[in-house]
């Protein structure tokens, strides 16, 4: 088995989010890093894609676990968990996929 999982996480902000909610929100889920050990690495942008084929998603975040335990810890941390809580103002959906680096 591969043993580099990515946990992709994609946005779509409500449009009366503001810049300042949406960076608020940008930062939070950065400092995830530093507050759960599991996390290997993280990343985020935004879409510069030229298709057209983002379906309002704007935000993508990509984080690095080295095992499903870890990520299992990582949705389970009370830090993960705040951050979720703080979304529900400014978010209008969400698409999570994870997968096995091959």
């Amino acid at each position: 088995m591969p043993s580099t999982l990515r946990h992709v996480v994609l946005f779509a902000f409500k449009n009366k989010a503001t810049a300042e909610d949406i960076d608020t929100v940008v930062t939070a889920f950065g400092a995830l890093k530093d507050a759960i050990p599991a996390i290997v690495s993280y990343e985020w942008g935004t879409n510069v894609s030229l298709e057209g084929l983002n379906d309002s998603f704007t935000h993508c975040f990509t984080l690095t676990f080295a095992a499903a335990p870890d990520r299992d810890d990582y949705l389970n941390h009370p830090e993960h968990q705040r951050f979720v809580g703080m979304l529900g103002g400014v978010l209008e959906k969400s698409l999570v996929l994870d997968y096995w680096v091959q």
